[in-house]
């Protein structure tokens, strides 16, 4: 996927004044946290493109410049590691399905909280739905697990080129592929459409290839 070219200073007339400031207000915050790595054209360039990724499918207006504002710095915080002006040595994980609002959702939630500070897990979609599936939220609940909180959005280049190993489920063709990165392939059923009931046996599957995987990338497990 690729940004769409919007300039540093160029203003959105298809905003209202609130997301104007809004947008202004986290392009402030990202360059008082990326300034210095980045100029200001780039930190606004992957705010305005990232806010393009949710405008389209957005189902809350008002929560679009925080999205935009949360996406532009998971983005920032790859494109540092893939240029080498920031690496802090954690294995970090990709997690890619199709809609990124179930399976990726729930590993990274599971990942999240296993491994604390001492890894890093994103995760992203070949075609975002629009919010992350009631039934695996319910089911993360269950364990403790809040991805109430968490959003669908895609996978960008700098992410995937960041990520030591790239885990997918059921994207298929549509999943990048980088040389240099680990990939492995996650065979499990989409819980789009389930119950409840059904999404605990994926939910159960899932961790334990979470907790697998930690092993294999020696990441200490906490209780």
């Amino acid at each position: 996927m690729t940004d769409s070219p919007v300039a540093a200073n160029q203003l959105r007339e298809d905003l209202s004044i609130d997301q104007r400031l809004a947008l202004k207000t986290a392009a402030t915050r990202l360059q008082s946290d990326f300034a210095d790595m980045f100029g200001v054209e780039t930190i606004e360039r992957f705010l305005h493109s990232s806010y393009d990724q949710f405008a389209g499918r957005a189902t809350v207006p008002n929560f679009l410049p925080l999205l935009a504002e949360r996406f532009a710095r998971q983005r920032l915080h790859a494109l540092a590691r893939v240029e080498g002006k920031h690496h802090d040595g954690k294995p970090t994980v990709l997690f890619l399905c199709t809609h990124n609002a179930g399976r990726s959702q729930m590993a990274m939630g599971f990942f999240t909280r296993l491994a604390g500070d001492a890894a890093v897990a994103w995760s992203g979609g070949s075609e975002p739905g629009d919010e992350v599936n009631p039934a695996a939220v319910e089911a993360m609940a269950e364990r403790g697990i809040d991805i109430a909180h968490e959003y669908p959005k895609p996978w960008t280049d700098e992410i995937v080129q960041a990520a030591d190993v790239v885990v997918t489920m059921g994207c298929g063709d549509a999943c990048p592929v980088f040389p240099g990165r680990r990939y492995e392939e996650w065979i499990l059923d989409d819980p789009a459409g389930l119950t409840v009931d059904s999404v605990r046996r994926i939910r159960d599957e899932i961790e334990e290839r979470v907790r697998r995987l930690l092993a294999e990338l020696e990441v200490p497990v906490e209780a």
